[in-house]
């Protein structure tokens, strides 16, 4: 039962906090691809404060992506720096 997949709602927010920092490496990927595919162009990622670990990969998986158009700390009615607002490029391929 605990591999079983999660069932996430695809509308522009994602929580990572039920999430391992091992799963979010392909959860976000994923993620970005679904909401690209349904025409979601601004993600949210909430990856919560705490240590910043989640923060550092979230960031270096949205550096490296070419569908990622730039991102930035949310605002603080959105989360503050416990969130990062994404803009996507509206591709959906991987590579430019």
């Amino acid at each position: 039962m605990g591999d079983d997949p999660v069932e996430l709602p695809i509308d522009g927010v994602l929580d990572l906090h039920a999430f391992s920092p091992k799963e979010v490496k392909s959860l976000v990927p994923e993620y970005i691809g679904e909401c690209l595919r349904r025409g979601i162009t601004e993600v949210r990622i909430v990856h919560g404060k705490g240590t910043g670990t989640l923060r550092a990969i979230v960031r270096s998986l949205l550096e490296k992506d070419p569908r990622v158009a730039g991102f930035k700390d949310a605002g603080d009615a959105a989360g503050g720096w416990g969130a990062t607002l994404v803009r996507l490029t509206g591709r959906t391929g991987t590579r430019p």
